[in-house]
Formats: structure tokens, C-alpha cells, sequence
């Protein structure tokens, strides 16, 4: 098995995280979770998935129909500390060729800091409310 890619920053694992989804890239999207049972992955109105074993075999079936899915992210918000970066955005998710296919949903990506740079250990997603699609305003509450 090739080396892990490393990333120096949660910002470069999570740009490669959406470039290996845009790709239909198995490998690399597998690459970027931190190597612990642990891991969890939440999918629109799906279950819990936790552990590498499940979360591969789910993206492996979003993968088969090839590159097909186009992301663009908006309403993103960081929080981070030495060892833990938690992401919060707004995937605009649409089908290659067909526009009107498209889900917007809101992902909580959160990574962690290890010996092979930042990895992600959780990615959940749920479909976002209609009035949420625009840029979400910040209320303390």
C-alpha cells in the first residue's frame, strides 16, 4: 500500500476530503480517516456508520456510478485547538450534468492532529433545512 498522504493543515485534509468525492476516488477519500475503530460517518438520513470497514464499503457504493457528484461548500465555520479542528458547512451537493438534481446538506467535519498530520475522525451530514441554503447567519443562542 502506497504511503498516507499527510496533511499539514485540517483545511488541506479537508480539501482533499471533497476533491476525493468530486473524483469518485475510493483510496483517497479512505486515506484521509484517522486509522481508529472509532471513526464514525453519518450520511443523509443514513445510519451511523462507525469503523473503516463500514465507512469504505459506504463510500465505495456512493463511488460506483464513477465521478458523477459536484460539491460546492459555503457557510464554513472552524473551530480548532492544537489537536482538534471541527468544520462546519453547507455541502451544495448536485449531479454532473443535470443541475437540478442537487441537496444541499449540512456536514460537521471534525479531524484530528496525529503523527501523519491531520486525519479526519468524523464526517455527519443531514439534509439542510430550505431556508439554510444561502449564507447562515451567526446567533449565539
Amino acid at each position: 500500500m502506497p504511503d498516507k498522504p499527510i496533511f499539514p493543515t485540517p483545511q488541506d485534509a479537508e480539501a482533499a476530503f471533497y476533491d476525493a468525492i468530486e473524483r469518485a476516488d475510493l483510496e483517497a477519500i479512505m486515506s484521509l480517516w484517522a486509522e481508529d475503530e472509532e471513526i464514525a460517518c453519518i450520511h443523509p438520513g443514513g445510519p451511523r456508520l462507525v469503523g473503516y470497514a463500514a465507512i469504505r464499503d459506504a463510500w465505495r457504493r456512493i463511488f460506483e456510478g464513477g465521478p458523477r457528484l459536484k460539491v460546492r461548500l459555503s457557510g464554513n465555520t472552524a473551530v480548532h485547538n492544537p489537536f482538534t479542528a471541527i468544520h462546519t458547512v453547507i455541502e451544495h451537493i448536485s449531479v454532473r450534468d443535470d443541475e437540478s438534481k442537487r441537496a444541499p446538506v449540512i456536514a460537521t467535519n471534525i479531524f484530528v492532529r496525529s503523527a501523519l498530520g491531520w486525519r479526519l475522525v468524523v464526517h455527519h451530514t443531514s439534509p439542510a433545512p430550505p431556508d439554510s441554503i444561502n449564507e447562515m447567519p451567526k446567533v449565539l443562542h
